[in-house]
This record gives C-alpha cells, structure tokens and sequence, in this order.
C-alpha cells in the first residue's frame, strides 16, 4: 500500500528511512508548538487555543502534502508571518485579533484563486530577487528584535523611549515582600535564562544537533522553575487546556475604518496593505522554501522544476485557510524540512509521519502555560539569525539593488513593522529605476503595488 501511494522504489528510498525522516524533521521544528502561542497570546488570544490551532493546522498541511503532493515537506504557522499578525496588524494597526484572523483566511483563499489558476509564481516573478532576499533579512532582524525584547535581554527605556540593555545586575538578589523590587528580580532572572538558552541553542546548533532550538527551549524552561520566573504553584493538569477557538473570525470589523480616518479609501488601503503582506510574505517564503527542499533532495528536473509543484502549492494555500479557522497565523512550508530530507527523507511517506506527530503533540496542551517567554525568546533570536543571512545574495555594490533593499530590512525594525519595509523598498525600487532611466526593467506588477503603496502612506499614518 505505501510503495503505491508514496512511489518508494521509483524515488530510491524504503519505509524505515522515511519514517526516521519525519522524525528528524518533527524534532527540527517542533519549537512552533511553542513560540507559537507565545506570540500570538500577546493579542489577546488564548495560548491553549492557539497551541491547539498550530498542531492541528501544521498537522492538516503536512498531511495533505503526503497524500496530496506526495512530497516530504513539512508545514506549520510562518515565523514572521506571526510577528506581521501581531506585531504590525494588532498591536501597530489596531486591529483585533478576530479581524486579523479574518484577513489571513481571505489570503488563504486568495493563495488558493491564484495558484488553481496559475498566477502563484508569476506574480512572485515579478518582485526584484533582491526585495525578496531583503524582505526575508528584514523580517529575521525584525524577529531577532522581539527575541531580545521579549527575554529582557533589551528593554524600552522609559524616559529616552530608547532600546537598552536589560538589567543583569539584579538578578540573584535575595528575594523580599516588596512586589516592585520581585519584579524586578524575576525580569533580571528571565533575561540570564534567556541568555542561557540562547547560548545553549547557539551551540546545538553549530554542532549540528537534531532539535537544537526544541532542546533549547526545554533546558531554558527547566531553569526557570527554581528561580521563580514561572509560578508552578497555578500549575494544574486540567482538560480545560485543550482549548479549540474555531471560526473566530470577525469580517465585519475587518472593514471598519478603526478610527485611522479618511474614510472607505484609507480603510481599503489599511485592508490592502495588510492581506497583500500576509499574501507577499508566504508566496516568496514558500516558493523559495520549495526550490531549495526540492534541490536538496536531488527532485529538480533538467528545466530546474519541482514534481507536482502545482500540488505542493495548492497544499500551502488550503493549510493557510485551515489554520485561520482553528486560530492561527498563516501556515506555510517550513525549511526546516531540510533535516528530514538529509536523513534521506524523498516521499510524501516523511510529511506523513510528521503530520501524525503534530497530532500526537496535543496531549502536551496542558503544560504550554509552564514555557515562559524568556524560554521561547531565544528561538526567536536563532531564527532571525538564520533569516537574515538571505543579506550575502544581495549585491552591495549595485546601489539601485543596495538602497531598496537596505530599505526594506532596516524599516521593518525601525518602525516595527514588516509592511511598511515591504512597502518602501517596493516603492524606492521603482522611484531609482525610473530615476535611472531604467523603466523598461520594472514589471508592471511592480508599478501597481508602488502606485498602491504610496497612496497607503499618504491616506494612512501609521
């Protein structure tokens, strides 16, 4: 049965490698069950809810690229593309998370419209390779900032509203009544386990061990416990953890005008700004992902295309659409599959184990409330880290590509926002291409979301 659906011998590869590949690949990417329903709980929405929503939603996707793809890629919610939900469209935007939700289906059956008809990739062809390099860069330095800020390692000072260091000293004081004096203990102690962890995941890493930033996460949690950054004592093992939040959607506030002013045309460009990021971040993510998976594991044919590229699409598009119904953030293919596929992992037999896994990971919903953030931090910071050494393909010394691009990934931090980096390296590509006398190499693509993008910035403040 599994040598027809998976075609093993066709694709040099057995059942006991396959399984061991959707091992190695659920191990390597586990850390989103986690860092997951850390962030988006920052919204407001229940992490025990949105834990279940990553499980089942990264569960779904895989699955249907086994069976559907027959590919062995793996597929859970995006980091970034939790950070623009957030980040940028919540906490910067004002919009409620149900809204938010609601915006990530609409993109989920855009994804779907697009890639049935075909237009997936040309639209991806037509953003310059060095925005779409920067943009990834962009949003690891925008990741790794939260990383830092979210463990204490850097805090928001007060009276100059500047980044600094954290407070170190603090941390290993005896412990007193006083609750401020607590407080600012237990934060000094968060930000040393996040160092800790941060350092732990750093070397698992460069010594090129399986799980390193799960291993992380765990170690950093366990260290914790004793200095009181996690109250174990509100810790109970109940039913009521395994939360399921479906359909939380809210259209109609989706379209309401959130007091930014100026109107039904601010709305719409509000609205536009916020689907086409959430469309723009997971088509040029996954595409990528899937070239680079795909050569990988040796499928690319001699014209460089994927097998059943149409499906591994389509299969990223429903994902996103499940995943918004039960609560969380785009969904989309994960690099980290390349662990299985160095395991020897060449079949949909890979994804299908790892699917089965993400399913199996529910009966952990009890004990999410116990990860502190100073413990899911530092997976932040790594993953940024890998993120945005997408800045060696961008040619420096080209400054029509140089300026854009810096643009782009110096703005998404700056202003705390992914969109607004999208928006003015797109805008700023066209301005010195046309400025250059070079109008003939921008796509006409590209001149429409320009045109798009500077209406939003003079209709919106943000």
């Amino acid at each position: 049965m599994l040598e027809n659906i998976f075609k093993l011998k066709e694709r040099k590869t057995d059942v006991k490698t396959e399984v061991l590949a959707g091992f190695t690949t659920f191990i390597t990417m586990a850390y989103i069950i986690f860092v997951n329903p850390s962030i988006l709980s920052t919204t407001g929405l229940d992490k025990h809810a949105v834990f279940f929503a990553t499980c089942i939603g990264a569960a779904v996707g895989t699955l249907i690229m086994a069976l559907y793809a027959n590919l062995p890629f793996a597929l859970a919610p995006g980091m970034g593309l939790n950070a623009f939900f957030t980040y940028t469209v919540c906490l910067q935007m004002k919009y409620t998370p149900q809204q938010a939700l609601a915006a990530v289906f609409i993109s989920g059956i855009i994804f779907v419209i697009i890639t049935a008809v075909g237009l997936r990739q040309a639209i991806v062809r037509s953003i310059p390779q060095s925005l779409k390099h920067a943009m990834t860069a962009g949003i690891g330095l925008f990741i790794a900032f939260i990383g830092f800020i979210n463990s204490g390692i850097v805090v928001i000072d007060p009276g100059s509203k500047l980044p600094k260091f954290g407070d170190f000293t603090s941390a290993f004081k005896s412990l007193t009544n006083d609750p401020n004096i607590n407080s600012a203990i237990i934060s000094s102690r968060g930000a040393i386990v996040a160092l800790i962890g941060l350092l732990i995941i750093g070397i698992l890493i460069a010594k090129r061990v399986k799980g390193a930033i799960i291993i992380g996460i765990i170690i950093a949690t366990v260290i914790s416990f004793p200095l009181k950054i996690v109250d174990l004592s509100k810790f109970k093992f109940s039913l009521e953890s395994f939360k399921v939040s479906a359909f939380n959607f809210d259209f109609a506030g989706l379209f309401a005008a959130h007091g930014q002013g100026g109107g039904i045309g601010a709305v719409l460009l509000s609205l536009f700004a916020v689907i086409l990021t959430f469309t723009l971040i997971d088509m040029f993510d996954s595409i990528g992902t899937f070239v680079g998976l795909a050569d990988k594991a040796g499928m690319l044919d001699e014209k460089g295309d994927i097998p059943n590229m149409d499906r591994a699409l389509m299969s990223d598009a429903v994902a996103t659409v499940v995943g918004s119904i039960f609560g969380t953030s785009t969904v989309t293919t994960y690099i980290e599959s390349a662990a299985g596929i160095e395991e020897g992992g060449r079949t949909g037999l890979t994804s299908l184990v790892t699917g089965i896994l993400f399913i199996l990971a529910l009966v952990i919903a009890p004990f999410i409330g116990l990860v502190p953030s100073q413990a899911t931090a530092p997976a932040l910071i790594a993953v940024g880290v890998m993120m945005i050494s997408s800045i060696k393909k961008i040619d420096f010394n080209d400054f029509e590509e140089a300026l854009p691009a810096f643009l782009t990934i110096v703005i998404m931090p700056f202003t705390y926002s992914i969109a607004n980096g999208i928006s003015a390296g797109i805008i700023f590509y066209v301005l010195v291409k046309l400025l250059r006398g070079k109008a003939k190499e921008i796509h006409p693509v590209t001149y429409i979301l320009a045109i798009l993008f500077i209406l939003r910035f003079m209709v919106i403040a943000h």
